[in-house]
């Protein structure tokens, strides 16, 4: 019993009388976090028991609402930071971006968990999930093709995470197993990733005559696909940035001027993705003749979110790099990440049924609204857990006699 409470004491309430742990908690942050999932945990259950109807706005015109829109195409975008960094630094050997994987392996892991369990409340028959993977076989369906891709890249992102768990639990045999499986579960996962990222933008191919001209095309799955390489090595940038400065006790003494280089570098990268994608949008707005759309209001928001979202960051990581500033680097990666939000919810909800009356669109709920700031506080917090615990954002150490100050474990669960 006693090496039960010691592991427990050391390993999840990080040296801390359960005294010491709640009070280093009362924190503003955990305050405005406890705020939000007292209000949206209750509408978790409510849309449980009570089904779509009482608690979206969902209707036969618009089946697929925020939750879809912004929970699953949004989610998924910015949960690639792991098929980015995992493919430069695995595959092609970038070993320099190396202290990066961790966080950003951990970030495609806890998006995707999350992103399918936001996408349980928006199922009618969530309980019937299972049914796809056991014996419900469309092949000729591209959701079914979605459901199993995530279900194996959540499996991957474990794989691929698990050396860190391991390094935890102090089991070096197992840790060691996994890690050499790293080069293989990547390879997998580029191929899994890349199918289901630009899936979901072939699921509007079949809606046409609902989708606004100027967001339509045959390339949607090409567009979707490029975008998540760009928002996968945004989110890397932000995430990062984030990350050293709300858990600087995890990244004591480390080189600044390197970091920067870091970051200068993938805002290298982001620019030649962001320039292929605006290239390959101007080629499709000639190619199909849709300029003359340009002069109304939808073309007045679609310019925004090409030109301001897409070709500024371009133009700014290129200048940044050029110039060696890591802050207008940082920069750039929130409006690319800010862009490609705009861009799926502008597909998904916003240029969707553009032709129907104010009066018969679809607005969200406010419940659906707190339901996703639900998802993504849980999110956020289970990020900060496993951060403050495991060798995410650090090397590993092995583990020596207890001596951690009073100052340093309360900076451990602090923002």
């Amino acid at each position: 019993m006693d090496n039960t409470n010691s592991w427990f004491r050391n390993k999840i309430m990080l040296g801390m009388t359960p005294k010491e742990y709640i009070k280093s908690n009362l924190t503003l942050p955990n305050l405005i976090a406890a705020l939000i999932l007292c209000v949206s945990v209750p509408i978790m259950v409510y849309r449980i028991l009570y089904g779509l109807g009482p608690s979206t706005n969902l209707s036969d015109n618009y089946p697929w609402g925020l939750w879809i829109g912004f929970d699953i195409l949004v989610g998924i975008a910015l949960a690639a930071p792991g098929l980015t960094l995992g493919t430069a630094v695995h595959l092609f050997g970038m070993e320099k971006y190396h202290p990066l994987v961790r966080p950003a392996i951990l970030s495609s892991l806890l998006g995707y968990i999350f992103a399918v369990i936001a996408l349980m409340f928006d199922l009618g028959r969530y309980y019937r999930i299972p049914y796809l993977l056991v014996w419900s076989w469309g092949f000729t369906s591209i959701l079914f093709l979605i459901g199993w891709h995530f279900f194996l890249y959540i499996n991957i992102s474990i794989v691929e995470f698990s050396p860190v768990v391991f390094e935890w639990l102090n089991l070096k045999k197992w840790k060691d197993f996994f890690s050499k499986l790293t080069v293989w579960v990547t390879i997998f996962g580029v191929i899994i990733a890349a199918g289901h990222q630009s899936a979901l933008g072939a699921l509007y191919l079949a809606a046409r005559a609902k989708l606004y001209p100027l967001w339509y095309s045959t390339l949607l799955p090409i567009f979707f696909l490029l975008s998540a390489i760009f928002a996968g090595i945004a989110m890397v940038i932000v995430e990062s940035s984030l990350s050293h400065r709300f858990f600087a006790n995890q990244v004591k003494g480390f080189d600044h001027a390197e970091f920067d280089q870091l970051t200068i570098g993938l805002g290298k990268a982001a620019s030649s993705a962001l320039l292929v994608y605006f290239l390959l949008k101007v080629f499709d707005l000639v190619r199909l003749e849709n300029w003359i759309y340009l002069n109304t209001a939808y073309g007045y928001l679609y310019l925004v979110e090409v030109i301001g979202f897409v070709l500024a960051p371009a133009m700014m990581f290129l200048y940044a790099a050029r110039n060696q500033n890591a802050k207008l680097v940082r920069f750039a990666g929130v409006l690319t990440v800010l862009g490609v939000i705009l861009n799926r919810l502008d597909v998904s909800i916003v240029a969707f049924n553009w032709y129907l009356p104010s009066s018969e669109k679809y607005y969200p709920r406010w419940t659906e609204i707190m339901l996703t700031l639900g998802v993504i506080t849980l999110l956020v917090l289970s990020y900060r857990f496993i951060v403050n615990r495991m060798a995410v954002l650090h090397e590993y150490e092995e583990p020596e006699t207890e001596s951690v100050t009073a100052t340093d474990k309360k900076q451990a669960v602090n923002f």
